[in-house]
């Protein structure tokens, strides 16, 4: 290759990595957001580490026109349809959002890749911090649950069990009681208010108030649940409220302003503290499910779209008046 072409084929490696948006994270409001994009005619990346959150769950609920359907289906369905309309994905992890001049970003990827970008939007998620009782992991999203909403009708008129010991749980357990009246609230000793207990026990809701050893499986289900004193308290599902933790790493590292709880500080269509820079899905919002990430992806994406209207509207001045045009 002649000096020509290695400066040709520079010049085009690296147009091949510039765009217009990179999105990070490609669960449902990632792959949103994409799409809007896309079909905006936008150049835009999709980098996944290929990891999601829901990845144990069979089925998702609560999604119009979509209920019952394995999450892993709908995200095949939304990558073909971002690749339909000429949006690239990516299997990599970012590391780092770097400033690249006064209106752009290097997205950089943990291979060494390095990708230029105008605008980015972080989808990153979240992660469950669950407690440290045998075998609460191992049964996540199958008959170990955390949104009754999402689950509550398939383990309905069941043996069900509230883990105790967060802060909201008790009113949490009140909710679950809708979907069953065999329930068992799970709580640590001298942890209950009075009025908490009257409200437990006003509503059938059974309290043990004893340390939890371990989960009991057989067959591959959930059975019961092992207290500390070997008794076993028959149980067919545990609903467990984990604590949320954003994957917010990117977004405090390009100095985003987060809340005390990790969460970022963001307007109504997902905009962050630094400009050029957006969040959605449940990096930004815990209780948004399947749908509503979706939702905020969508509204993200009308907002990156109309900034970049208005740089691309600059820069055509910019060059008319330099009596260049476009």
């Amino acid at each position: 290759m002649n000096k020509y072409d290695m400066k040709h084929y520079e010049a085009n490696r690296y147009d091949a990595n510039r765009y217009d948006v990179a999105v990070v994270g490609g669960s449902a409001a990632g792959l949103s957001a994409a799409l809007v994009l896309t079909r905006a005619r936008r150049s835009v990346v999709v980098i996944d580490s290929g990891t999601p959150r829901n990845a144990p769950a069979t089925h998702m609920h609560g999604y119009l026109s979509r209920d019952g359907m394995n999450p892993a289906d709908l995200l095949d369905a939304g990558r073909d349809e971002v690749k339909g309309y000429g949006g690239e994905l990516l299997t990599g992890v970012v590391t780092e959002l770097i400033p690249n001049g006064p209106q752009g970003f290097w997205a950089l990827l943990s291979d060494g890749r390095r990708l230029s970008d105008r605008k980015v939007l972080v989808a990153t998620g979240l992660h469950d911090e669950l407690p440290a009782i045998a075998g609460l992991a191992d049964r996540w999203a199958r008959d170990v649950l955390h949104c009754p909403y999402c689950h509550g009708h398939e383990v309905a008129d069941r043996r069900l069990g509230v883990l105790g010991g967060t802060p909201g749980s008790v009113r949490y357990a009140q909710i679950v009681r809708q979907w069953s009246d065999d329930l068992v609230y799970f709580a640590a000793p001298d942890t209950l208010t009075a009025v908490q207990r009257s409200e437990l026990l006003a509503r059938q809701i059974d309290i043990v108030e004893e340390p939890i050893d371990g989960l009991v499986v057989d067959d591959d289900r959930l059975v019961g649940v092992r207290l500390a004193g070997s008794r076993v308290v028959p149980r067919d599902a545990l609903f467990v409220p984990p604590r949320f933790v954003p994957n917010n790493a990117l977004l405090v590292g390009v100095g985003c302003a987060v809340d005390d709880a990790g969460w970022p500080v963001i307007d109504g269509a997902g905009c962050t503290s630094v400009r050029g820079i957006w969040a959605a899905g449940n990096v930004a919002d815990p209780r948004a499910q399947v749908i509503t990430a979706a939702g905020a992806g969508s509204a993200a994406a009308i907002s990156i779209n109309a900034e970049l209207v208005e740089d691309d509207v600059r820069r055509a001045v910019d060059d008319f008046n330099h009596g260049h045009t476009r």
